[in-house]
């Protein structure tokens, strides 16, 4: 996966917006709060994305991915994935959708319904 192609894919994600912050990085967010953190420095593409504690333990030893820097030293369930080695772009496309997902369930019922995710 690239960096234009997990764009397209957060784009087409349902109320989900795209900002440049944080020293260049696409960040997508869902109502405000953060699903996706990715960059490409040196060509390389890193994305971190939240999952659950289980997933966390699964994924921080899969030879794709380590600890988000910064988020999970604080204690959050973040995980980087960082050059496919193992990993396909199906798999990290089902983890970035798991990460908005886990985002768009903890907003307030109130805003999940202005965003059309409420039926």
């Amino acid at each position: 996966m690239t960096l234009d192609d997990l764009n397209a894919f957060c784009a087409a994600l349902p109320a989900t917006t795209h900002v440049v912050q944080w020293g260049g990085s696409d960040v997508w967010k869902i109502g405000g709060k953060v699903f996706a953190i990715a960059t490409a420095p040196d060509g390389q593409f890193r994305v971190s994305f939240k999952v659950t504690p289980v997933g966390f333990e699964i994924l921080r030893d899969h030879p794709d991915c380590i600890p988000a820097p910064y988020l999970a030293s604080r204690g959050m369930t973040w995980i980087q994935a960082r050059g496919p080695v193992e990993m396909s772009d199906d798999e990290l496309r089902g983890h970035l959708r798991g990460s908005y997902d886990l985002i768009a369930a903890a907003l307030p019922k109130k805003l999940q319904r202005e965003l059309g995710l409420m039926e």
